[in-house]
């Protein structure tokens, strides 16, 4: 891969996202756009946090894409009585009566941190430390995670009973925050006929780790036109209430608004957005298409917006509405 040209590069990445996201449609069904989300996370060195009842095959996605991918895979299931280290890791003496760090799950490629808000924030941050500065510190020494790091976690949007839910802090290190939504019929026909025959399908690896970090370095030097920039800070500006750019929507119903890494995030995500459709440079509307899942987690709703039952979802679609007309 390292004598061909960075047009190459990307041709041959975009053939490879399709043979992947081939490969993991044997095993998972539909959830289209949660699969490109994840994938662009994954690509974009980014984090995801992924809203979904219980049921929905959130392991069984990620357990596919990380096979495909031919990474390492951990899961950690997140409970009330979690420690910071069954998560890092901790030291043991061994039988020569010396020290040995024994690492945790979350020294792996890709992390499915199962039911984050279950655990109290100590624990919580333990995993968050490792995913803002791939690395992790016991005793004073310090333990390099390995490339690439991706954590995938879980919320149960149904159950707030006993659970500790992220600070905004700690939410605006996720690169995106993707809903994941019940199957339609036909798609749930399908998940019902292949799991209920016995038929055992087996996932071939697609990428390999060095690939994946080739490519992590391809999509990074991706040129953005002046007025991609500009789109993404302008609709970042407009979601801050009390702010010169403030868009009217933002005034009236958002309590809080974006900060800065939303603008780098849309960035990042719009240029593997645009490498995996075959694009040499990211436009508008890769923004577009990035926009909702980078901003839901970072922008606040206010008690008015509640009382008149405007969603994030609506304020994210009226601000980039007018994003269209200003031009």
């Amino acid at each position: 891969m390292e004598d061909k040209t960075e047009t190459d590069k990307l041709k041959f990445f975009s053939e490879k996202y399709k043979e992947l996201r081939e490969e993991i449609s044997k095993i998972v069904v539909g959830q289209d756009e949660v699969i490109e989300n994840l994938l662009v996370s994954i690509f974009s060195r980014g984090h995801c946090l992924l809203i979904g009842v219980p049921g929905l095959a959130k392991t069984l996605m990620v357990n596919t894409i990380a096979d495909a991918l031919d990474l390492k895979y951990s899961r950690i299931q997140f409970t009330p009585d979690l420690m910071p280290s069954d998560i890092i890791g901790t030291e043991i003496l061994d039988e020569s009566r010396k020290f040995r760090f024994n690492q945790g799950p979350v020294f792996a490629n890709i992390i499915l941190a199962d039911e984050i808000n279950r655990t109290p924030p100590k624990t919580q941050s333990a995993l968050l430390e490792a995913m803002q500065e791939k690395n992790v510190t016991v005793a004073g020494k310090k333990y390099h995670l390995e490339e690439p790091f991706f954590v995938l976690a879980t919320q149960n949007p149904i159950e707030q009973e006993g659970t500790y839910p992220l600070p905004e802090a700690q939410l605006d290190r996720f690169m995106f925050n993707v809903m994941l939504d019940y199957p339609s019929m036909e798609q749930e026909m399908e998940i019902v006929k292949e799991t209920t025959t016995g038929k055992d399908v087996e996932v071939k690896s697609v990428l390999s780790r060095e690939d994946i970090l080739n490519f992590q370095k391809v999509i990074e030097k991706l040129p953005v036109p002046d007025n991609v920039y500009q789109y993404a800070v302008r609709l970042v500006s407009k979601t801050r209430p009390a702010t010169q750019n403030a868009h009217p929507w933002a005034d009236e119903y958002l309590s809080w608004g974006a900060g800065p890494r939303a603008s780098q995030n849309l960035i990042i995500a719009a240029k593997t957005h645009a490498a995996i459709h075959g694009k040499y440079s990211p436009d508008i509307e890769n923004i577009k298409a990035v926009a909702a899942a980078i901003l839901r987690h970072r922008i606040i709703k206010n008690y008015k917006a509640e009382a008149e039952g405007i969603s994030i979802e609506d304020i994210i679609r009226e601000l980039i509405h007018s994003q269209n007309e200003d031009g």
